[in-house]
């Protein structure tokens, strides 16, 4: 999401950080769905049932608001990447929570805006200074302490997390090639259909047929991805991402309440450490990328200043 040029009025990114909220409130209940159904559908039903149900809540209101946008198809090769690319993290998220708990998976999963950091200095050109740097080795730090290689504690499941954490960050570089391109609803309606399509060609080989219990909650996972992810997108439109971004991180907290109320797990005083340490990196990050784009906008204004862009 690109900044404001002019700051929005303050009832506006207070509805932002309200939308937000929202929206990291309700995605850990899909999550938590998914972890309760994964002892007895496969990986890719259960991700097969996300992106379906998903999409026809999705699709609807895309066709409303922006149907010759969605017949247009701008820049479908990476429509269509951006779509593998949460496929896949999904994906290996939803195996991961076979063995891991619910907000260390999560936490693992948000090595993502470090890697995106990372890959954006390394092979995309931009500049990064040396206290982003410093950040992304703080927080990389923070993933080993939760992973403590060496100790005992590291298992595959985590292993599978961190994967997840790799493609969510090509799906944020994607979007942010595709801000552009086509209304974010238009953006996540293809998402909803490569994640259908793409695995729909598995599931003969893995399909198990649901009680009537089990369709209502592949639904309720479905309308929450779709709303939830709605309502991120409509929280990005409110205020600036450097405002918005570091309430994302809430999601650990409700994820961690969801872990414990459901299945029983809470983590211990190493994994918050871990997951303290994570949070603050990220969130200096989203920082120093906002001081970086204001001063991009005021050197294009042609004002003098203080701010140094790849700071």
């Amino acid at each position: 999401m690109t900044e404001p040029t002019t700051p929005p009025p303050p009832d506006r990114v207070l509805h932002g950080i309200a939308l937000m909220l929202l929206a990291v409130s309700l995605l850990p209940i899909m999550e938590g769905l998914a972890k309760s159904m994964s002892d007895r559908y496969g990986v890719v039903q259960l991700v097969f049932a996300r992106f379906a149900f998903q999409s026809l809540f999705i699709l609807p209101i895309a066709a409303v608001r922006h149907a010759a946008d969605l017949k247009r198809g701008n820049r479908l090769p990476l429509q269509l990447a951006r779509g593998i690319a949460i496929l896949a993290g999904t994906g290996f998220f939803y195996w991961s929570l076979r063995t891991l708990p619910l907000a260390d998976g999560l936490a693992l999963m948000f090595v993502a805006p470090l890697i995106v950091t990372a890959i954006s200095a390394l092979f995309l050109g931009e500049q990064v200074g040396a206290r982003r740097w410093g950040a992304v080795l703080v927080g990389f730090l923070g993933v080993l302490v939760i992973l403590r290689p060496g100790l005992g504690v590291f298992q595959p499941g985590a292993l599978l997390a961190l994967t997840a954490g790799g493609c969510i960050a090509a799906y944020a570089l994607l979007t942010r090639h595709l801000s552009t391109a086509a209304p974010p609803l238009v953006t996540l309606a293809y998402t909803s259909l490569v994640g259908m399509v793409g695995t729909a060609g598995l599931l003969p080989f893995v399909w198990q047929t649901p009680d009537a219990a089990d369709w209502a909650r592949m639904a309720v996972m479905g309308s929450i991805g779709a709303f939830g992810h709605y309502f991120m997108i409509r929280a990005f439109e409110q205020a600036p991402a450097s405002v918005i971004s570091p309430f994302i991180y809430a999601e650990i907290v409700v994820a961690t309440l969801i872990g414990y109320l459901w299945f029983g797990d809470f983590p211990d005083v190493f994994t918050w450490s871990g997951i303290a340490i994570l949070i603050a990196s990220g969130i200096y990050l989203s920082w120093r990328e906002h001081l970086a784009q204001r001063a991009i906008r005021t050197a294009a204004d042609g004002s003098p200043t203080r701010t140094a862009a790849g700071g």
